[in-house]
């Protein structure tokens, strides 16, 4: 099979490999049909590696070189072990959350923060390729009006109604969103499912602006420009907005977060970043603003999917281009130069 393999930081190669081995007990075999570019392997493929170990992954023990991707959908083609509601021959996507299924976590449910777990692309080999090994437990049955290329952005929407879930996002609530890339326009759509009243984000590039606006949010800021907490404080009552979600993982934006977020308020960053945030402690206490950090997703990819089937979230707009995986090294360096032009894009191995 064919597969797009990260080697190192702008190296990635489409290599003829073997198929994947029979599957695990733990895991199921999907022949892809998409893939989104992430921006996590954007980063992995700029500046890697971050999320990608040098040396075996505890849990899976594999390591580089290997395949990039994780928002996937596809075909069952193999299953470790039988699977209630998924056979083979299913079309399905995927959470990509390995995990060990016997820590403290895990048992709760909450197996996206397993002191093991890694995703699919970046702990084992990925979805940008003809086959993947993934996760059993993560296989979701799509119904026949969700399309393949639908279910392959569930995954980062996914992300963005996890994060509005964290923080508690209620019906006439005023929210701003801190960054209108991918994960930004997911946190958008799953905050206007969630009932905002008055729904607002800061995003520098004007193309991403557009689109947003088209979306319908209430109003999007260019933060070069304007003030944006001022803005949110006047257009609030002199209030300010009752949850601020930072989908960008930039530090010194984490902390205006802070400032921004009403008495009471609460902040989420949602954005992978890797930088230290300097907080004044006086705008937590004095205040009771709360700050929440959250990761991926658990148990959100299902309820993305019924979204979709039941007509309340239309995922169109997050996807603006479509490409072969043989181009995807290219598709890479051209996110990489431009990253206005495109909000979501998919590959797939079988050609256009």
């Amino acid at each position: 099979m064919k597969a797009l393999r990260w080697h190192g930081a702008r190296d990635l190669r489409l290599e003829e490999l073997p198929d994947p081995p029979e599957p695990q007990p733990h895991q199921a075999v999907v022949e892809v049909a998409w893939c989104g570019v992430c921006g996590t392997d954007l980063h992995e493929f700029l500046e890697g590696p971050h999320m990608i170990r040098k040396g075996p992954h505890p849990l899976t023990g594999a390591s580089p070189p290997l395949a990039l991707g994780h928002e996937l959908s596809g075909i069952v083609v193999a299953l470790g072990a039988e699977t209630p509601g998924v056979s083979v021959g299913d079309r399905v996507t995927a959470d990509p959350v390995w995990r060990c299924g016997v820590c403290y976590w895990c048992v709760r449910g909450e197996y996206h923060i397993c002191p093991k777990s890694g995703s699919v692309g970046l702990a084992s080999s990925g979805a940008f390729a003809d086959r993947v090994t993934v996760p059993i437990a993560g296989l979701t049955r799509l119904p026949d009006h969700v399309s393949d290329e639908m279910a392959a952005v569930a995954e980062p929407l996914a992300v963005g109604l996890h994060a509005v879930t964290r923080g508690g996002v209620r019906p006439g609530d005023n929210v701003l969103v801190v960054g209108g890339g991918p994960i930004g326009f997911a946190v958008v759509l799953a905050a206007r499912l969630a009932g905002a009243a008055g729904l607002y984000v800061s995003e520098p590039l004007k193309e991403r602006r557009e689109r947003l606006l088209d979306l319908g949010v209430t109003e999007a800021f260019d933060p070069r420009e304007t003030d944006v907490r001022r803005e949110l404080f006047v257009r609030t009552g002199r209030i300010g907005p009752d949850v601020v979600i930072d989908a960008t993982g930039v530090a010194a934006l984490a902390a205006e977060a802070v400032a921004t977020v009403r008495r009471g308020g609460r902040v989420v960053l949602a954005g992978v970043g890797h930088g230290k945030v300097e907080i004044d402690m006086g705008q937590l206490v004095f205040y009771e603003r709360a700050v929440l950090g959250t990761l991926g997703y658990h148990h959100d990819i299902p309820r993305v999917i019924d979204l979709m089937a039941t007509g309340r979230l239309d995922a169109s707009p997050l996807i603006t281009g479509r490409f072969p995986l043989s181009e995807g090294a290219g598709v890479f360096a051209d996110l990489a130069a431009d990253r206005a032009r495109h909000l979501k894009v998919l590959l797939t191995p079988k050609g256009l």
